[in-house]
């Protein structure tokens, strides 16, 4: 069995709000509510979910750049959520994030060359000149060419600055990637470059990626398991294959009717069309978070929250329809 790069369990990150009210606090706004999931050296795994239901979140609290509420983060076996000081420095050697923006994620004053050493400065790993032959190899593993170290982030295109951002995240070898988006701001033909260069570095390096993306067809490219986050929380979590041929929770397969089926030949025979917007996360719903907008819903999913469960092999859907 493929030992576990990063488990998650439980996590929960909520932000608290300004009260206006002097005699009553503001409800938190719970963007991340008991999120579980793991992701074994050499694997993806792809998070989709509407704009808001807490992906970038979850990331943030997983790299420790948010504030976590509750629940555990362990990275290689070592739990990281309380971690301070010199041990979280030790931790972000360990995983790194990859931004959706590679305009607005370099900075426009600093030559490319030096984006790249930046990881290796801040942890204080290697010396001089071990810094200088690692962004040389880095370059070269990226694509990009030696001279281009002394260019500045306006003279490189946008596919060549989130190069620059891949080799950066590479600098100190983490075994965790965090992909933020990581194309999307990226032509089309340019997607497939960096979506390769992707696979191709997982595969000689080992890494473990938490892919978010919004495109169904990036997340059937690249990922091993697929995990559908919905107002907070996980809804389905199921290897690629299974997901793609078999969606079981009502919001995974409204997302799967809306895009081209996977053989090219158009849509669905129907689309599934959601009706309202989704709850806000600081008036969570009683029961399934799902069932105000679910065109199955019944009485009881308004009144009592379902569980995770396990529907096949790997396959995990929170909805009581599904049995």
């Amino acid at each position: 069995m493929t030992a576990s790069v990063l488990q998650v369990r439980d996590l929960k990150v909520h932000y608290q709000r300004r009260s206006f009210n002097p005699f009553a606090a503001a409800p938190p706004v719970r963007a991340v509510d008991g999120v579980t999931l793991s992701i074994a050296r050499g694997q993806t795994l792809g998070l989709v979910g509407e704009s808001g239901c807490g992906k970038t979140s979850l990331a943030r609290a997983i790299l420790r750049l948010n504030a976590i509420t509750g629940g555990q983060v362990i990275l290689n076996d070592r739990a990281i959520e309380g971690a301070r000081g010199t041990e979280l420095r030790a931790a972000r050697r360990q995983m790194q994030y990859i931004f959706q923006d590679p305009y607005s994620s370099l900075n426009p004053r600093v030559r490319a060359g030096d984006i790249v050493r930046s990881p290796l400065e801040v942890l204080e790993i290697g010396t001089a000149e071990e810094r200088r032959q690692r962004v040389s190899e880095l370059f070269a593993a990226v694509g990009l060419r030696p001279e281009q170290q002394a260019l500045f982030p306006h003279q490189f295109s946008g596919g060549q600055r989130q190069r620059i951002n891949i080799a950066r995240a590479l600098a100190p070898r983490p075994s965790l990637i965090v992909c933020d988006e990581p194309v999307s701001a990226l032509d089309v033909a340019i997607r497939a470059q960096i979506l390769n260069l992707l696979t191709r570095l997982q595969k000689d390096l080992g890494l473990a990626y938490l892919f978010i993306s919004h495109d169904m067809g990036v997340i059937k490219h690249v990922s091993d398991t697929v995990a559908v986050m919905y107002l907070g929380q996980i809804v389905e979590q199921a290897p690629r294959s299974t997901f793609f041929s078999a969606p079981r929770h009502p919001y995974s397969i409204a997302l799967m009717s809306a895009i081209p089926s996977a053989s090219g030949r158009g849509r669905p025979a129907e689309r599934i069309r959601l009706r309202g917007d989704p709850p806000s996360p600081m008036a969570i719903p009683p029961g399934c978070r799902f069932a105000p907008r679910c065109p199955m819903a019944t009485a009881a999913c308004s009144q009592s929250v379902p569980p995770l469960k396990e529907v096949g092999a790997e396959h995990l859907v929170s909805c009581h329809l599904v049995s």
